[in-house]
């Protein structure tokens, strides 16, 4: 049965809010996926929604609106703090058709994850131009131990703890991480020049999928990313 569910987190965040703001509307790929904004309220917004509120660097509303009630809206309130730094609210609501308890579970901790992400992405990679892949693993991911399966393709084992700096293998090869997130089903490593973010969605009955934010300037194509992991991910779960 459908019903509401609203996700609220608050982060101050070591940024000024004009690049906090920047992050929020610009720099999307660099932690989330690439999206646009059209900068004025009333304009276009993700997924053919619409901008409910543009007050920069202050307040930004981007709201979908279906049939029967159904919407989705994501609140950012960004207020400056005395050292320079911000605090930001952040407000994901609308309406879960199906399933309601394991969607609101899952939405809530890849909040988590996306946030943790923004606030690496800042301390990092800000406003840095960025290339983003993203893809799935195979269908035989989806089971109790998926995410497991993965963190030993990685070379890492389950109790990884973030600040950990290690070698593991990835597409490219052997390469120097840090552990910037760490959770059950979702895993974040930082490379010199990349975010790689890992999700075990497995969890909540779907495969475990992956996403590379890279900031080189020499950064591989997507494509090229994007099928090299599925290459990767195939071999871990075949």
């Amino acid at each position: 049965m459908s019903r509401e569910f609203e996700i609220v987190r608050e982060h101050d965040v070591d940024a000024s809010p004009e690049e906090v703001w920047d992050a929020l509307t610009t720099g999307i790929g660099g932690w989330l996926w690439p999206m646009e904004y059209e900068p004025r309220t009333g304009g276009k917004a993700p997924f053919d929604g619409v901008v409910a509120a543009w007050d920069p660097p202050h307040h930004l509303v981007g709201r979908n609106d279906g049939p029967d009630g159904w919407f989705n809206q994501v609140e950012e309130v960004l207020t400056p703090l005395p050292d320079g730094r911000t605090h930001l609210r952040y407000v994901h609501s609308g309406v879960f058709v199906e399933d309601w308890d394991n969607q609101f579970d899952g939405a809530g901790a890849h909040t988590d994850f996306y946030l943790a992400t923004l606030r690496s992405y800042l301390a990092h990679f800000s406003r840095r131009p960025v290339t983003y892949s993203s893809t799935d693993a195979p269908a035989s991911s989806n089971s109790p131990d998926g995410f497991t399966s993965l963190r030993a393709g990685l070379g890492l084992p389950d109790d990884v703890a973030v600040g950990t700096a290690a070698t593991v293998s990835l597409p490219s090869g052997d390469t120097s991480v840090v552990v910037d997130y760490a959770q059950p089903n979702f895993l974040g490593l930082r490379t010199d020049t990349a975010l790689v973010r890992l999700f075990g969605r497995n969890a909540y009955g779907a495969p475990v999928g992956i996403a590379v934010h890279d900031f080189a300037d020499d950064a591989t194509p997507s494509e090229t990313t994007t099928a090299d992991w599925s290459e990767w991910l195939a071999k871990v779960y075949a």
